[in-house]
């Protein structure tokens, strides 16, 4: 069975997150006690959750997509 469910770029958001650098970055950005290491690493770590937004979002575009054409039939072009 087919799905728009974006899976593939989540489970591998979620294991880049859950990662020790993930982990360590996330800490860095927010969890600090260190103002200047929460200033260098916030951006850095929003930029990357963006990113991966962006990439969950366009795998389930184009799941959307595909699953359209599909049920369109192979008749129309």
């Amino acid at each position: 069975m087919r799905t728009r469910w974006p899976w593939i770029s989540m489970l591998v958001s979620l294991i880049l997150t859950l990662s020790p650098l993930g982990r360590d970055i996330v800490e860095s950005a927010f969890f600090a006690g260190e103002a200047l290491s929460r200033n260098i690493w916030a951006p850095i770590a929003l930029t990357i959750f963006a990113v991966m937004a962006a990439v969950i979002l366009l795998e389930w575009l184009i799941r959307t997509y595909i699953l359209n054409r599909r049920a369109r039939g192979a008749t129309t072009a």
